[in-house]
Order: C-alpha cells, then sequence, then structure tokens
C-alpha cells in the first residue's frame, strides 16, 4: 500500500483547492436542506400523532428502502456518472417532501420515507465518489482524510445552521402555519423544498464531470452492467479482510448510535420550557451537528497521535462513544443531558473521516461509488435493525433503557476495529 503525504491546504495546487471548496459548498446546501426537517421530524411524526413504534416502523422503512436499492444505484453511478444519479436523488426527495406535507395517514407517510430511502440510495456513493477521484487526479498521492474532513465539516455545518432555522420556524411561523389550516412543523419541510430546489440547480451547473452518455441504449448498458459491478464489490469486501471486518464493525455501530440521533428530541422535550421547545430542540440539533462538525476537524489532529494509523483512532472513538452513550443514558437534568450530548456528538464526528480514509485506500475508481454503496447499505441494515429494536425496547421500558442496551453492539464493534488494527499492521509490515 503506498505511503500518502500529509499537506497543508494552501500548498495544494489551485484545482485541488477549488476542488475542496465547490464540494463543500455543495455539501453545505446539500445538507442544509436536510437539516431543516431533521431537528423536527420526530415531533412533526408526533404531531401527526404517530406512537414511538410507528416513528420506528417510518424509519425503517426509509432504512429497508436504502437497502433494497444502495448497490443497484451505486454501480449504475459507476457506469453513467455519478451527477447524474445525485441528480436523480435529489428528485426523490423533492417527491418525499411534497408527499410528507401532504397527509397525516401512516401509510402516505411511510411512501414518504420510502423515498427518503430512495434519495438515499441515489445519494450514496455518487459526489463523494467523483470529489475523492478528482482530489487524487489534482493532489496524487496526497492524504484524503484531512479533505474528507473539510468536507465532513461542511456536511455537519450545513446540518448545524439548517437545524437551528429548523427548530426556530416552528415557534416563529407556527401559529400564522395553524390558522390557515397547517402543521407547525409543516414550516421546515416547506423551507426544505425551496433549498433543494437550490441545490439541484448548484449541482447542476457546479459540479463539473466529464459527461457520459445518457441515451436510453447507455442507460440499459449501465443497468445491465449493475449486476457484474455489484458482484465484484461484494467479492472485494469478502476477500479483503480489512474491508470486511470494516463494514462489519460500522454495521454494529449504527445499531447503537442511530437510536440515539432520532429518538432524542423526545426523550428531550419533556425536559425543556414548553413555549419555547421546538427553538431549543433546533438549537440543541443544530449543536450535535456544530459538534460533528468540530470533531470533523479535530479527526486528522487526533490521527496524528496515533502516527495516522486510522484503525487505531477509529477503535478509540468507538470506545469512547460507548462510554459516553452510557453516560448519557443516565442523565436526568438538562445540563448534564446537553453537556454529554455534546461530548457524544463531538465523539461522532471523530469516527467518520478515519473509517472513510480506510475505505478509500483499500478500493479502486472504478468501484469507489459500489463499494461505498456496500458500506451504506450495511450500515442501514445496522440502523434499520439497531432503531426498530430500540423502538420496541423504549415502548416497554423507556429510551434511555434503549441507549443503554445500544451501548452493547458499541462494545461489539470495538473488537472488530481490534482485529481490524491488527490486520492493517500486518499489511503494511
Amino acid at each position: 500500500m503506498a505511503t500518502e503525504l500529509e499537506f497543508p491546504f494552501a500548498a495544494l495546487t489551485v484545482p485541488a483547492r477549488r476542488h475542496i471548496r465547490v464540494f463543500q459548498v455543495q455539501q453545505f446546501l446539500d445538507r442544509f436542506a436536510m437539516g431543516l426537517t431533521v431537528a423536527v421530524v420526530a415531533l412533526a411524526l408526533t404531531d401527526r400523532g404517530m406512537d414511538l413504534l410507528q416513528i420506528s416502523v417510518l424509519f425503517g422503512v426509509y432504512s429497508l428502502t436504502t437497502l433494497a436499492m444502495e448497490l443497484p444505484f451505486g454501480g449504475l453511478a459507476d457506469n453513467i456518472g455519478r451527477k447524474p444519479v445525485f441528480l436523480a436523488a435529489v428528485v426523490a426527495s423533492l417527491i418525499s417532501l411534497v408527499l410528507f406535507l401532504s397527509t397525516s395517514d401512516f401509510y402516505v407517510l411511510a411512501l414518504s420515507f420510502a423515498f427518503i430511502g430512495f434519495g438515499r440510495a441515489l445519494r450514496s456513493g455518487t459526489l463523494d465518489a467523483w470529489f475523492v477521484e478528482t482530489f487524487k487526479a489534482a493532489a496524487p498521492n496526497v492524504d484524503v482524510q484531512p479533505a474528507l474532513a473539510k468536507a465532513q465539516w461542511a456536511n455537519a455545518m450545513g446540518l448545524a445552521m439548517g437545524a437551528v432555522l429548523g427548530g426556530l420556524l416552528p415557534d416563529l411561523f407556527g401559529p400564522t402555519a395553524a390558522r390557515l389550516g397547517f402543521s407547525v412543523y409543516d414550516v421546515p419541510y416547506a423551507a426544505s423544498l425551496a433549498v433543494m430546489l437550490g441545490v439541484f440547480a448548484y449541482t447542476l451547473y457546479f459540479i463539473v464531470e466529464k459527461p457520459r452518455p445518457l441515451t436510453p441504449h447507455a442507460l440499459k448498458r449501465g443497468f445491465a452492467a449493475v449486476p457484474l459491478v455489484v458482484k465484484d464489490a461484494g467479492l472485494l469486501a469478502l476477500r479483503h479482510p480489512a474491508l470486511s471486518v470494516l463494514l462489519a464493525a460500522l454495521a454494529f455501530f449504527l445499531m447503537a448510535t442511530n437510536p440515539v440521533e432520532v429518538l432524542w428530541p423526545v426523550h428531550a422535550k419533556p425536559m425543556l420550557q414548553k413555549g419555547y421547545a421546538n427553538t431549543t430542540i433546533g438549537v440543541l440539533t443544530a449543536t450535535y451537528f456544530f459538534s460533528i462538525a468540530f470533531g470533523a476537524w479535530l479527526s486528522p489532529h487526533i490521527s496524528r497521535i496515533f502516527s495516522r494509523r486510522h484503525a487505531i483512532t477509529l477503535a478509540a472513538a468507538f470506545a469512547c462513544t460507548a462510554g459516553v452513550q452510557v453516560a448519557l443514558a443516565l442523565q436526568g437534568s438538562v445540563i448534564g443531558f446537553v453537556a454529554v450530548f455534546i461530548l457524544y456528538s463531538v465523539v461522532l464526528g471523530v469516527s467518520e473521516t478515519p473509517a472513510s480514509s480506510i475505505l478509500h485506500r483499500c478500493v479502486e475508481d472504478r468501484q469507489r461509488s459500489t463499494m461505498l454503496s456496500l458500506r451504506s447499505l450495511i450500515q442501514q441494515l445496522g440502523a434499520a435493525l439497531g432503531l426498530i429494536l430500540a423502538g420496541a425496547i423504549a415502548e416497554v421500558y423507556s429510551i434511555p433503557t434503549a441507549w443503554m442496551v445500544g451501548a452493547v453492539f458499541l462494545v461489539i464493534a470495538l473488537i472488530l476495529i481490534g482485529i481490524l488494527a491488527k490486520r492493517l499492521a500486518a499489511e503494511t509490515e
């Protein structure tokens, strides 16, 4: 495995720096649109009459839809191009928002969440793969982790700022929406719809990819080639010791952490002052993403402490996540909950780029989109199983109990990353 060098941003070539900035803006806008709804989605579903189990099932629909479509569309992106597949993802997101705004019926909401999963499946492995490949061409033999950390920072900042506004809008314009016959939570969803249209326009004009033929014949050929690409990626994951262990660890990681991300607003809202609860949830959601952004910024610096051994960095992050998740479940006051929640979010941010760096070093360009989709598929499987289990436990016992059970999965993930670290060390000897 070739040695990759660290870089200061200013030392990169002009095309490499511009490439990072263009992608940062694109990621910020896309996640800003998502952030407008992520702060209030659980509350909006509760407002529409859904209980905790129904909320968990709806998120399960999202995850399972993603599972069914991840690999085919990752393979399609490797064949017909990343940009057109991402634009299709934005269209799916727009449809999901329209459906959500139109109903309080559980089954139509399930269709909306299916379209969210459809959009997620289309997104994964598209522009991320484009970013890495173009960066490697502009800055060969340079460690991609700092570049990924910059993109992850923009991603988290978009979610954070969207969450602030998404939590504020129901309190500011909710009474007006209610007088017009809408839910107070329809306001951030309508704002997300408008921003998502802007994401489509930005991606169309500023993301530059060498065009590939999009004729009906080319699309047919692209779909026909998907099974072979998927098969090759699956075999690579199975045969590559590092990849197989990494993907298994990430599945267990999402089984533990996804229930925290989805259910914490429902758990925290009763602790808050009623008149400003929505705004406070938005601010806390923003703090969550700001903290993830800070963790992403910290990640390369922490990696240096461990001599840029990304698996060791990831193991340390997983160990911290397990301990902090248990501590979070034990908090009974607002101040204690917020303090531990911020620490939890920072650790999540630290964990993202070491995992991505390991994956990208093990994969060739021709399979990069498909492998990213395979990673997302396995993570979504873990997230779906973890959330359904947590929802059932929360209904019978409590949300904190569900989180503490989830910490067991983090311990399993930590053991797997320990095995991964040994395998990577053996490969470099």
